[in-house]
């Protein structure tokens, strides 16, 4: 029963939080984002341990995985677009990649964290499913992984946009590779804000990035002895 009720909560917080953002359309009422904080907050002032809640929440969380590969439907669609810009895309997604792992690695440096927290804020820009195993293969916390992945997912889509906007960038190509390299799913499920073809630009930087983040992330710690 608690699990069917914990699920139920899950759901009806983020159903108000998306018909929230629907009526403001402000970056900082994202629905992932307030519906995180309102269940988090929950749990701490009832004091229900995350195990408790994750009886049901385990059910939806299993369908993450589901959820990433269905995102091979639009790419599918997109499909001569992603054919026709095959270079842009490809320069693109190492080039943000390679911001991704420099930047985290050079924060982590700058406030003074060890070792081992740099080696888990590497992977940061990696979606979720990837980031956790890049993190434990290079010697990093696999739990904060989730945490600093989060963490980039909710910069990018927040202040992603106005970024963006800011620089001048307005097509498609260039919206859709941004915000999926640097904030994986998260940044695809705003893209889709956008229209089909942002949403499947960022769908396959969130996909590249995933694959070659996987082998370039322990190459990056090798080469700079981190």
């Amino acid at each position: 029963m608690f699990a069917i009720f914990m699920i139920a909560f899950t759901i009806g917080v983020f159903v108000l939080m998306s018909r929230l953002y629907a009526r403001l359309y402000n970056p900082l009422f994202v629905p992932v984002l307030t519906s995180t904080i309102i269940i988090a907050s929950t749990l701490v002032i009832f004091q229900i341990p995350y195990e408790s809640y994750m009886t049901g929440g385990k059910w939806i969380d299993s369908f993450l995985g589901p959820a990433v590969v269905a995102l091979a439907y639009p790419m599918y669609r997109q499909r001569k677009e992603i054919t026709k810009y095959m270079l842009p895309i490809m320069m693109g997604v190492l080039s943000g990649l390679f911001t991704a792992l420099t930047t985290g690695f050079w924060f982590a440096k700058l406030v003074g964290v060890d070792r081992t927290f740099i080696l888990t804020m590497v992977p940061k820009s990696l979606t979720t499913p990837v980031a956790i195993p890049v993190s434990a293969e290079i010697g990093g916390i696999p739990s904060m992984a989730i945490v600093f992945t989060m963490v980039a997912g909710f910069t990018g889509i927040v202040a992603g946009p106005l970024f963006l906007r800011l620089i001048g960038i307005k097509g498609a190509l260039g919206m859709g590779m941004a915000l999926g390299s640097a904030s994986h799913a998260l940044g695809t499920s705003k893209a889709f804000e956008y229209g089909q073809e942002p949403a499947s630009m960022s769908s396959v930087a969130m996909s590249l990035s995933a694959v070659f983040g996987s082998v370039i992330g322990p190459l990056f710690v090798w080469l700079f002895h981190i």
